[in-house]
């Protein structure tokens, strides 16, 4: 049975105040920027923005008291102007295979009159690693029709330091800073491995509508002197936002994967609805010459198993075609179910059928074993309570 964690609110994060700016997702140039607007001089501008980035995301330091190396009273000065504190955890849940989700509630820094969002955050522990599902939105655009996100509205897009967020509160939760705690329910990876290793840009959203804000998180996320997350163990998830997909290996420069679902315009058209303005051939020219692919560096292709729709062995052999002289692994997905969608999952031999061309042809096509079904945590089944304000009620809040 799945477990859902009981949270004591009354030491839950508060929002910022007024006036104090959150440290999450700015760059070291706007944080020295910001002491520079305290008075310090461009040698103690960097070398403070240093401390401070090192303190924040090397140890996941909450209170400016524990900086050490920081003078008292310029700590004192670093509190009024900044903020470092984490989002509120509405909810966290694990699920009886040790999938781990959240629910994140966030405030808009900008707009401290505007009602709080809330977003889901998945944790997918292995024996040997630890992959974090990320969300880039509140709801989607995108309007999948097998998605049960796609059923939530846009609400807006989460900053860079909300998408970062979501990664520091989970590595708090893992104890993966240092002098860290891990769980003992759910799986974590053993050993002194970190708890988080992998980094998928999969969770609620699509990511390349949220381009700017996504890529300032994931290269803070990569930096070396921070979260060192390895580019190489991030991985970016569209559904074919096509004219970001260049750019997105040229400035970003981590692992590419595409929700494809289809093999055929028409039908792919009725799955992932921007197929329209972007169909097969123009997505798959983009994968082609995407920035850096190759044998070493594969492009993944997401392929979702519904029942009699998009499962054939027809199927399987156009799928091959159409990914020639394309570097690519192949994760089929057996779909997850959510209340009211009007799908099913394949039946296992037509899976397994299915994977045998693909694997016969010379792609790796691994299964995906379903995680987290049980707290609606697996792939496709994410989605928050929040939905979109009518525009008047959003204007009155602006005021």
């Amino acid at each position: 049975m799945s477990l859902a964690l009981n949270i004591d609110h009354s030491s839950a994060p508060r929002p910022a105040p007024s006036g104090r700016t959150p440290i999450v997702g700015l760059s070291k140039a706007e944080i020295a920027g910001k002491l520079g607007e305290m008075g310090l001089s461009e040698r103690d501008q960097r070398m403070r923005a240093s401390q401070l980035w090192n303190w924040v995301y090397v140890n996941g330091v909450t209170d400016f008291d524990r900086m050490a190396n920081i003078s008292k009273g310029l700590r004192a000065e670093l509190a009024a102007a900044f903020d470092v504190s984490r989002p509120e955890i509405v909810s966290e849940q694990v699920s009886n295979d040790g999938t781990r989700k959240w629910l994140f509630r966030f405030r808009d820094p900008e707009h401290p009159n505007m009602p709080p969002v809330e977003v889901e955050t998945v944790y997918i522990p292995e024996s040997d690693r630890g992959t974090l599902c990320v969300s880039s939105q509140v709801g989607c655009t995108l309007t999948c029709s097998f998605c049960h996100t796609g059923t939530q509205k846009l609400v807006r897009n989460l900053t860079a330091g909300e998408i970062l967020a979501q990664v520091m509160m989970a590595r708090e939760r893992l104890g993966d800073f240092p002098g860290g705690v891990r769980p003992t329910d759910g799986l974590v990876p053993a050993g002194e491995s970190r708890a988080i290793t992998n980094i998928v840009m999969m969770g609620m959203g699509e990511p390349l509508y949220n381009y700017d804000n996504v890529k300032k998180a994931l290269l803070i996320a990569s930096d070396g002197a921070g979260l060192s997350i390895s580019k190489r163990r991030i991985t970016l998830s569209t559904s074919g936002v096509v004219p970001k997909i260049g750019p997105t290996g040229d400035e970003i420069g981590v692992m590419l994967a595409i929700s494809l679902h289809a093999v055929r315009d028409d039908l792919r058209d009725v799955l992932v609805p921007i197929n329209k303005k972007w169909p097969l051939k123009e997505l798959l020219e983009a994968c082609r010459t995407y920035p850096g692919v190759s044998n070493a560096k594969r492009i993944t292709f997401e392929y979702v198993m519904l029942k009699d729709i998009n499962d054939s062995d027809a199927d399987a052999k156009e799928l091959v075609r159409l990914l020639a002289k394309i570097p690519a692994k192949i994760n089929l997905i057996p779909f997850n179910p959510w209340p009211g969608s009007n799908y099913q999952c394949s039946d296992w031999d037509r899976i397994e059928s299915f994977a045998d061309i693909v694997n016969r042809a010379g792609y790796a096509s691994p299964v995906r074993t379903p995680r987290g079904r049980d707290i609606l945590a697996a792939c496709g089944q994410l989605k928050s309570e929040t939905e979109r304000l009518k525009k008047k009620d959003r204007d009155a809040f602006m005021l």
